[in-house]
């Protein structure tokens, strides 16, 4: 006789180690990639580290509704985290939330009204004629500076930045003194027609070249020339307060990044162009040059005038003198020269950029024109100590609540605990170790609404193994002996369990995606937690049940393994009688 095929089931039961090493596996994988990337704890949030959260809602000018879009937040987000940093703050944290909101969370050690200040008001995009630069806290290099162009000039933009370095090399060898300077930008004869020329020191040449030497005492430019002086760009606190205060019509002093990520220090005009002055501005891959990507800009009829003017000053002095600076929130975030008088309303600034950096330099451009503006809907702040003590609270709940889940394993399914217990402390692993890998990957923090999720998932992950643990109780009470019981119950309890974390899941994603603020890290680890459920019940206790099934104490059904079938009022076993055969007539044999 052959042998009967044994199916799915009867090859699931026999390979029980399979999952158990596959997921040991897995743990033993990302315990190694946690520890390998030094972040072996959780990133804390605000609420349990200390510090200041901001909550900004965008608000729209009448008729301008639909400038609040994703494009016009994601630029705020970038701006005001250029704020944050300046402030010399590390990992400050600016993101969007929903459509209309930004949360700025501002780890402890930060002033918080400062912070406020910096966050919550518009960006300020100036175009400023440069007076002098150069490399901050080094020697000067003499690199390409971006150019911008008119529609009819695109064809000489390459040509035209090459010329740029000539001349900047020429000028540089002609007036020793002005090494220093090599890579600087001036302003243009125009502007400093009244000012007396000077080689002998980069400082001097920096005064006379400035459109207010004339006008302003001495007091004023022996001022401005000793902050330049003074001037490292290369720490974030100066950098912050340089230039801090200054109006659109002063002089100033600035920082600013080369394409070689160098930090420049710069004196600038008083501005000529305003932000608002910037109709529409955008990233273009330029194909009828070799220029790549570029960054077009159209101005309004006020600003097109405006920009014709500077424009046409500037391009009648050679380089660094045709220079000038496009300047948001007192940092030069570009330094383009010009060759002609751009008239037309628009223009074109290119330079080697990268389709990020031109996509970046555009959004920032386009931001001072925005009709945009932030009304705080809260700022909470807490203190170190206050986040302390809500994580040790935390922290005792949930010791609190898995003790009892223990315990209450313990006393109802009594030698399953040896099943359950091991599955909580591997879902807890688990946990543990994707929330510290999530804090460096995607700023994830475990703040104190998480903490409340992790705790509810206690209960989530229990309800399952007692999910599984009754339909084996099931079964035997119907009197099959276990490890057929442990088969025949698996099916349904996957099909239960399945249908109550995708229930959970639901909630939790519908719940991450409607709210705002600390309260989704509640509904990210309600959800995170709710898939780890599965991976474990699947992978771990479902395997790990299969092969204790086995053993002599559950298989016997001994009163302290939680399936005595006795104690479960099991049935008797189902057994096949023959039916007996009908007499035999004499007379018919």
């Amino acid at each position: 006789m052959a042998a009967p095929k044994r199916g799915r089931s009867g090859s699931a039961q026999s390979k029980p180690w399979r999952p158990l090493g596959f997921i040991l596996i897995a743990i033993v994988a990302l315990t190694g990639g946690m520890f390998a990337s030094g972040h072996n704890t959780p990133r804390l949030g605000i609420d349990l580290a200390g510090g200041t959260s901001i909550t900004l809602r965008a608000v729209a000018e009448p008729g301008q509704e639909s400038a609040i879009n994703k494009t016009n937040m994601d630029t705020a987000v970038d701006i005001m985290n250029r704020r944050v940093n300046g402030l010399g703050v590390s990992e400050a944290e600016v993101q969007t939330q929903g459509n209309k909101n930004i949360i700025v969370n501002i780890p402890k050690g930060t002033n918080s009204k400062e912070a406020r200040q910096q966050v919550g008001t518009t960006a300020k995009l100036y175009f400023r004629p440069v007076l002098a630069t150069e490399v901050s806290g080094g020697a000067a290099t003499a690199t390409p500076s971006p150019s911008a162009s008119s529609s009819a000039s695109d064809k000489a933009t390459d040509k035209a930045t090459d010329k740029a370095t000539d001349k900047s090399t020429s000028s540089s060898s002609a007036t020793p003194s002005a090494t220093a300077t090599s890579q600087g930008r001036a302003v243009t004869d125009a502007l400093k027609a009244d000012a007396t020329p000077s080689a002998s020191a980069s400082s001097k040449a920096s005064s006379s070249a400035s459109p207010s030497a004339s006008s302003s005492s001495d007091d004023s430019t022996s001022k401005l020339q000793a902050q330049y002086a003074a001037l490292d760009c290369t720490k974030k606190s100066v950098r912050a307060t340089a230039g801090k205060g200054a109006k659109p019509t002063d002089s100033t002093v600035a920082c600013g990044q080369n394409s070689q990520k160098q930090w420049q220090k710069y004196i600038l005009g008083p501005a000529e162009v305003d932000g608002t002055d910037v109709k529409k501005a955008q990233a273009v891959f330029n194909t009828q040059t070799a220029a790549g990507w570029t960054v077009t800009m159209d101005f309004t009829g006020k600003g097109a005038k405006k920009f014709a003017d500077i424009t046409g000053k500037l391009a009648q002095n050679q380089s660094p003198q045709n220079q000038f600076a496009i300047v948001l929130d007192g940092e030069v975030v570009s330094d383009p020269y010009v060759k002609q008088a751009l008239t037309g309303g628009n223009a074109e600034i290119s330079g080697s950029f990268t389709q990020e950096e031109a996509q970046g330099l555009a959004n920032m451009l386009s931001y001072g024109a925005l009709p945009l503006s932030f009304k705080e809907d809260s700022v909470t702040t807490v203190t170190a100590a206050l986040g302390g003590e809500q994580l040790h609270a935390g922290l005792i709940a949930g010791a609190i609540g898995l003790a009892l889940v223990v315990l209450y394993l313990l006393v109802f399914y009594r030698g399953l605990s040896v099943i359950a217990i091991p599955s909580l402390m591997v879902s807890a692993i688990l946990t543990y170790v994707i929330m510290s890998l999530l804090g460096p990957t995607i700023g994830f923090a475990l703040n104190l609404p998480a903490v409340c999720g992790a705790i509810v998932a206690i209960g989530i992950t229990a309800d399952s193994f007692i999910v599984f643990f009754e339909r084996i109780r099931d079964e035997i009470r119907e009197g099959r002996s276990l490890r057929p019981a442990v088969e025949r119950a698996w099916p349904r309890a996957r099909r239960t369990i399945l249908v109550s974390d995708f229930v959970s899941f639901l909630a939790a994603a519908v719940l991450f995606i409607v709210t705002v603020g600390k309260v989704q890290g509640f509904a990210f680890t309600l959800g995170l937690t709710t898939v780890l459920d599965v991976v474990v019940v699947f992978l771990f206790t479902k395997p790990l049940m299969t092969i204790l099934a086995r053993r002599k104490f559950f298989a016997s059904g001994h009163k302290w393994s939680g399936l005595d079938p006795k104690a479960l009022g099991a049935k008797p076993p189902l057994r096949r009688t023959r039916r007996p055969h009908a007499p035999v007539d004499p007379k018919e044999a």
